[in-house]
């Protein structure tokens, strides 16, 4: 089976020499384009999990030219060409075909498959970005998904919107993850950092966090320059972790917040609430308006709200110094959170619920070292002593200027 990389099995009691699932990724494509990193660490959690193959195609040297050719076909029929990549034919007899992908456009790629819909007894789509104005002009795309058995979606109100139009078995599934990477216990490092800001945000709100830094030395991390690579995207995801488990307040906003012409009326969650509440910070935002948010993000003070726009972030981190207490239980809340509900560990086993598999020993347990650190931190005093806050160390309050369980049958 050529160019297919296969990840190390973790696992005992499987025939390691026939994986039971066929992951099909775009690393071989893309592998350093920063947003597909939460792609790829889901991927390598179910690598670490089950009993797993990753097929990766590459792209030949004609690849930018036959890219291109193949999204304009698919713009105007429903034929599946080979976009410039290295053909794959994969051995058969999977339990599960899954593929991950970032965008409609990401189905091309399959076209590199030979007769993949018949490699696994099921297949499953994982579709990141997609709006609900973009169904027209992605129809012949669409299409495509109606090979899958199953299709699921970030965007809740796009997996109705597409299950209605292709009358196929689409589902919402959220984002997710690692939360052992993201988790700030044991070690509770000092949270010398401020404000973290990454990706989209509001231009007033930013310009007076600048001021802040300025006048008053506060430390403010967010992105100086534009573009959507990494050097390495591993890499670059622990360096994020490492920063946000170090940071105080963590700003969030729904997914394409400033683009309402793309998104439409659709709000929707982005992956910044599962890092900033996985590593503890204190999550400043506007809150996604669908009732999925509410049910998935149902504790207090998930995030504290600031309107998209807002110029009052000194004023409310001004107010939320003021109150220890509250900050260590929002800290505390949103860990014990993520680790309990939001790992990729419940997504995957969300999947294979959806393919009619059981789990593997790797994902029960994972599920249980998640609920023993859950547990710890739950039940640690931390009240009198924060070492995670940093504010024993370090006076920070210059910065201001004057359950419902989301049950896993939903998901």
């Amino acid at each position: 089976m050529s160019a297919v990389n296969t990840m190390p099995n973790m696992l005992q009691g499987h025939d390691s020499t026939h994986p039971r699932v066929l992951v099909f990724s775009q690393r071989g494509i893309s592998p350093n384009v920063l947003y597909r990193g939460p792609h790829y660490e889901f991927e390598n959690i179910i690598c670490q999990i089950d009993s797993a193959t990753l097929l990766a195609p590459h792209p030949h040297k004609w690849f930018a030219l036959r890219h291109g050719m193949a999204k304009r076909l698919a713009w105007h029929s429903p034929i599946l060409m080979n976009p410039g990549l290295v053909r794959m034919t994969p051995d058969r007899g999977y339990d599960l075909f899954f593929a991950i992908c970032g965008s409609p456009v990401d189905l091309l790629a399959l076209g590199s498959v030979a007769n993949w819909r018949n490699l696994a007894n099921t297949s499953i789509c994982l579709l990141d970005e997609m709006w609900v104005k973009e169904l027209t002009a992605y129809k012949h795309y669409l299409s495509i998904l109606t090979a899958f058995d199953v299709v699921m979606f970030y965007y809740s109100q796009t997996a109705a919107a597409v299950g209605s139009e292709l009358h196929s078995r689409c589902m919402f599934v959220p984002p997710g993850i690692d939360s052992i990477l993201f988790c700030p216990y044991p070690e509770c490092r000092p949270r010398v950092v401020d404000v973290y800001s990454i990706g989209r945000r509001s231009d007033v709100t930013h310009q007076e966090l600048l001021r802040q830094a300025t006048d008053h030395g506060s430390l403010y991390i967010h992105d100086s320059i534009a573009g959507g690579s990494a050097i390495d995207v591993a890499q670059h995801r622990m360096l994020l972790a490492n920063l946000a488990k170090r940071s105080r307040y963590f700003i969030v906003n729904p997914a394409l917040v400033d683009r309402p012409d793309v998104r439409g009326e659709q709000s929707e969650i982005g992956n910044r609430y599962f890092e900033g509440a996985a590593s503890g910070a204190v999550m400043i935002g506007d809150r996604p308006k669908n009732r999925e948010f509410d049910m998935l993000f149902d504790w207090p003070d998930a995030v504290v709200n600031l309107p998209f726009g807002s110029g009052d972030i000194n004023r409310l981190i001004a107010e939320m110094d003021s109150q220890p207490d509250r900050l260590q239980k929002i800290r505390n809340d949103n860990v014990v959170n993520a680790l309990m509900r939001h790992d990729w560990v419940y997504r995957w086993e969300t999947v294979l619920k959806a393919a009619g598999i059981e789990p593997m020993r790797g994902l029960l347990e994972r599920k249980e070292r998640l609920r023993q650190l859950a547990s710890s931190i739950s039940a640690a005093d931390t009240t009198d002593h924060n070492p995670a806050d940093g504010l024993g160390s370090r006076q920070t309050a210059h910065l201001g200027h004057d359950q419902r369980i989301f049950s896993r049958s939903e998901l």
